[in-house]
């Protein structure tokens, strides 16, 4: 019987020839990420069931990248940074990348591609659930707790269940107003926020071998949105190409056998993909963005790890150009080669910088994860009370970007250009 790329890859960390959907194995981690929120517990737990004298499994396997409380003034969000930072040097952590320091980055989930540690065939845990994000690169990468991260932190394996796989077959040529937002935003629509729980949602076909990097990236990121264990895209040139301008480690590619066995499949005709939007107050809540109109916005917010890539930003400013923002539009640049990029990358010789600032955008804040997750009352973009906001980034539960009373609408960053330009929720095909 053959294997999903996911039971392969698993299987190989498990050192088993074979695995199958529902069983029980130790896997060796090659990764392990945490950050200043979660990180703080995994370590506190580590030192208490390891001893305080003891010692990472890996230097190298153990990535830290504070992102989500950095340019606030709370004290306990700094206190939480010096714990990581007080870890890392108590460990000799290579990868450490510290806020205030040249070394800083940004959001973990786009750090970790640029800086060369998400490879094809590896096991990368992360204390955060949208760690599904590096499944774009052919490797098993799943969200796991503060106790579940301490005993990989200290042992480097991990007991899990292998997923069954749902497959999501995209044909096509996709149109030049549908993004890869749009495409996992029909899925959960389609599926429901729990129609993948445990599973591995595998995305394949002819409209995602087309996909860049950051298109691939946007799609597993929410696959957590559905419920999924994981998402994962097999390996290709456009991923080999990637990762090998970003590391120099060796890795194995592997894809699913033609006779794998999946619990679901669902195809789509990329031609008849639309831009949608998912409504407040659940990922799922997905409708056309044509058909949206009556909701008025009263800001909008581009970045995180879902929408604050360069090419989104890019593709942001190819509705913006030329045209005014009539609402609060915020940026955030995901990490600091993003937010280089913003004053690098052109379109007709402006630069996006120049193409946000002529729109009447609010200049960039600095990266990190600023108002995606809330955050203390001085975040960058946080929403207050009644307000509706459409965004880029990924969960729009109440309070997840501030006030419990405000409204959030998820869409990709042409729709969000598109509804600041307009002021209410707006197909970015009346602009594109």
């Amino acid at each position: 019987m053959g294997m999903t790329i996911t039971e392969k890859i698993l299987a190989r960390a498990a050192g088993r020839d074979h695995v199958q959907p529902g069983e029980t194995i130790w896997v060796e981690a090659d990764v392990l990420m945490t950050h200043d929120v979660c990180g703080p517990g995994t370590m506190g737990i580590f030192r208490r069931e390891f001893g305080e004298s003891a010692k990472v499994f890996s230097r190298e396997g153990v990535v830290l990248t504070p992102d989500h409380y950095i340019f606030t003034c709370d004290d306990k969000c700094h206190r939480n940074v010096d714990i990581c930072r007080a870890f890392a040097k108590e460990q000799d952590l290579p990868y450490f990348y510290d806020p205030g320091t040249e070394s800083y980055s940004g959001v973990c989930h786009i750090t970790l591609p640029q800086k060369g540690h998400c490879r094809p065939g590896e096991v990368m845990f992360g204390t955060d659930s949208h760690t599904c994000t590096h499944g774009a690169f052919g490797e098993f990468a799943t969200g796991i707790g503060n106790t579940d991260a301490a005993f990989v932190m200290g042992t480097g394996k991990l007991l899990i269940k292998v997923p069954a796989s749902l497959r999501f077959i995209f044909e096509g040529t996709l149109p030049d107003y549908v993004m890869g937002k749009d495409m996992i935003l029909q899925v959960i629509g389609d599926i429901g926020v729990d129609g993948g729980t445990y599973r591995a949602l595998e995305f394949c076909g002819s409209t995602v071998r087309a996909l860049p990097m950051s298109e691939r990236m946007t799609i597993c990121n929410m696959a957590i949105e559905a419920g999924g264990k994981n998402g994962i895209i097999a390996a290709d040139a456009t991923t080999i190409a990637y990762v090998k301008q970003r590391t120099g480690k060796s890795f194995v590619c592997v894809d699913s056998d033609p006779d794998a066995t999946y619990v679901g499949e669902i195809t789509y005709e990329a031609e008849k993909l639309v831009p949608v939007v998912a409504l407040p107050h659940s990922p799922d809540n997905v409708e056309p963005a044509e058909n949206c109109s009556e909701w008025k916005i009263d800001r909008a917010y581009i970045g995180s790890c879902t929408g604050g890539k360069t090419e989104d930003f890019i593709a942001a400013a190819r509705v913006l150009k030329g045209r005014k923002v009539s609402v609060d539009t915020f940026l955030v640049p995901a990490t600091t080669e993003v937010a280089a990029d913003l004053a690098k990358e052109t379109i007709d010789g402006q630069t996006l910088l120049e193409i946000f600032a002529a729109a009447g955008c609010i200049e960039p804040a600095p990266p990190s994860c600023a108002a995606c997750l809330g955050g203390p009352v001085d975040t960058f973009g946080r929403t207050h009370a009644k307000e509706v906001c459409i965004s880029t980034t990924n969960r729009n539960f109440p309070g997840r970007m501030g006030s419990k009373d405000a409204s959030v609408i998820l869409a990709s960053p042409y729709t969000t250009a598109a509804s600041a330009i307009v002021g209410r929720v707006t197909d970015p095909r009346e602009f594109l």
